[in-house]
C-alpha cells in the first residue's frame, strides 16, 4: 500500500499513530474527528481497498487513478471530489505536471498524488502544530493542500521571468540567433500549456468559494478565497510572461528592420555616389571619334574635377539627411 501517512485527528490532535487500510467499512468516528489519508501513485487494487473502506464512488476513484484529469470539483452524494494540478520546473525550462485528487467526506479527507515530487509531509507537520486549525475539519486541510499546490507555481514563474528578462535585454543589443528564437517559442508553448492548467484551477477555486458544496463549511469559504486570489495572481503573471516573450520577438524584429533600413540607405547612398564616375567614365569610354572636349588638352583634369565635385556634394547631402 503506497500510503504516505494515515492519521486520525480528534479536536485537531493526532489520536492514533496510523490507520489500518483493510477495505473494511470504517466505523462511525467520534465527534469532532476525521481521518486524513495520503496516497502516492496507488494502483487500482490499493484504491479499491480505500474505496470499500470509505465508501467512495467508483467513477471518482477511476478519475483519481487517471493522472491526466483537468482541475475540477464534482459531488458524489455526501462526498466532494476535487482534482488539482501541480506544476514544477524540471531540467532546463520544461514544466512538469502532476495531479492530486481529493475525496472530502464526512469525517475523512483522502489525497491521491501522481507525478509531483512535492510531498505533503512537511505541510502535515506544520498543520499538526496548529491543532486549532485542524480542529476545523477536513475542509481546512483541503484549503491548506490546495494553497500548497498553488504556491508551488510561483517559483516556476519567477524563474521563467528571469529567463525572459535576460532574453529581453539581449534582444535590444543584437537580433536573437536561431537558437534563442527557438527557445522563445518553446517557452511560449510551455506557457500555453500552463495556461490550460491554471484556467481550470481558477474555475475550480471559484466554485469552492461561491458554491454550496457538501463538507465545505460556509465559514471556510474565506480560506478558499485566499487560494483563488493566489491562483489569479499566478494567472496574471503567466499572461504577463507570455506578453513579454511575444514583445521580445516583436521588438527584436523592429530593431532588425531598423538596422536593415540603415544599411539599405547607406548602400543606396554609396551606389548613388559611385554612379557618377561610372556614368562619366562610361560616356567617355565609348569608341567614337567625335565627343565633346575629347581633344581638349585639359579635359582629363576637368572630368576629375567634375567627378570630385559632384560626388563630394552627394556625400555631404547624404551625411546631412543621415544616410551616411
Amino acid at each position: 500500500m503506497t500510503v504516505i501517512a494515515a492519521r486520525r485527528y480528534r479536536n485537531g490532535t493526532p489520536e492514533n499513530l496510523a490507520i489500518e487500510l483493510n477495505g473494511v467499512p470504517a466505523p462511525e468516528l467520534p465527534p469532532n474527528s476525521f481521518d486524513w489519508i495520503g496516497l502516492c501513485e496507488p494502483d487500482a487494487v490499493e484504491m479499491d481497498i480505500v474505496r470499500r473502506q470509505y465508501g467512495l464512488h467508483p467513477l471518482a476513484v477511476e478519475d483519481a487513478l487517471n493522472p491526466r484529469q483537468l482541475p475540477k470539483v464534482e459531488i458524489y452524494g455526501h462526498t466532494l471530489f476535487v482534482v488539482a494540478r501541480t506544476a514544477e520546473l524540471e531540467a532546463g525550462e520544461n514544466i512538469g505536471y502532476g495531479q492530486t485528487a481529493f475525496f472530502v467526506g464526512p469525517g475523512y479527507l483522502i489525497s491521491v498524488r501522481f507525478g509531483s515530487t512535492r510531498a505533503h509531509l512537511t505541510l502535515r507537520t506544520d498543520l499538526e502544530s496548529k491543532g486549532d486549525r485542524l480542529a476545523e475539519g477536513p475542509d481546512y486541510v483541503l484549503h491548506a493542500v490546495l494553497d500548497f499546490i498553488v504556491d508551488g507555481y510561483l517559483p516556476l514563474l519567477e524563474r521563467l521571468e528571469e529567463v525572459a528578462q535576460e532574453m529581453e535585454e539581449a534582444a535590444i543589443d543584437v537580433f536573437p540567433e536561431q537558437a534563442v528564437i527557438r527557445r522563445i517559442f518553446r517557452l511560449r508553448r510551455q506557457l500555453r500549456r500552463f495556461e490550460r492548467v491554471i484556467g481550470p484551477m481558477q474555475e475550480m477555486c471559484e466554485k469552492l468559494v461561491v458554491a454550496d458544496l457538501p463538507c465545505i463549511d460556509p465559514e471556510a469559504r474565506i480560506w478558499f478565497r485566499d487560494v483563488l486570489d493566489h491562483t489569479r495572481r499566478a494567472m496574471a503573471r503567466m499572461r504577463g510572461l507570455k506578453e513579454t516573450l511575444a514583445a521580445i520577438v516583436e521588438t527584436a524584429g523592429l530593431l532588425e528592420q531598423h538596422r536593415q533600413g540603415e544599411m539599405t540607405r547607406s548602400l543606396a547612398a554609396w551606389a548613388a555616389i559611385l554612379a557618377v564616375p561610372t556614368a562619366i567614365a562610361g560616356i567617355y569610354g565609348m569608341n567614337f571619334d567625335y565627343l565633346p572636349e575629347l581633344k581638349w588638352h585639359y579635359g582629363y583634369f576637368a572630368v576629375w574635377g567634375a567627378i570630385i565635385t559632384i560626388c563630394g556634394g552627394l556625400w555631404l547631402r547624404f551625411r546631412q539627411i543621415g544616410w551616411l
